[in-house]
């Protein structure tokens, strides 16, 4: 699978995951209506099927989401929550993303 279509499979996995979370917690938390909790952990259900098209393996292919997953929770942090993420916040995820680029992305005998 290309590089590109990959991480593009990673970043709607990740949208899937952290909005369907996001709906579940503003249900749970804000008093939002029950539709709020249903959508979201349809939203979820979604997520694991999107994670599933990846060619790799899944110890990998979920090893490899971690990474992502860590830059855009500080993502949606910052754009939806208002969260500033600070020096090490972004310098934590630039190596968590440098390493799982390498699990999953570098040449295999």
């Amino acid at each position: 699978m290309n590089i590109v279509k990959s991480l593009g499979l990673f970043v709607l996995a990740g949208l899937c995951e952290i909005g369907g979370g996001y709906l579940v917690w503003l249900w749970l938390k804000s008093d939002k209506p029950l539709w709020y909790g249903i959508l979201g952990g349809l939203v979820l259900v979604l997520y694991g099927i999107v994670a599933t098209l990846q060619t790799s393996n899944f110890g990998r292919v979920y090893a490899t989401y971690g990474g992502i997953f860590i830059v855009m929770a500080l993502l949606w942090a910052w754009k939806v929550d208002g969260f500033k993420p600070d020096k090490w916040d972004l310098i934590g995820a630039g190596i968590a993303l440098i390493g799982v680029c390498m699990i999953m992305y570098m040449p295999r005998k």
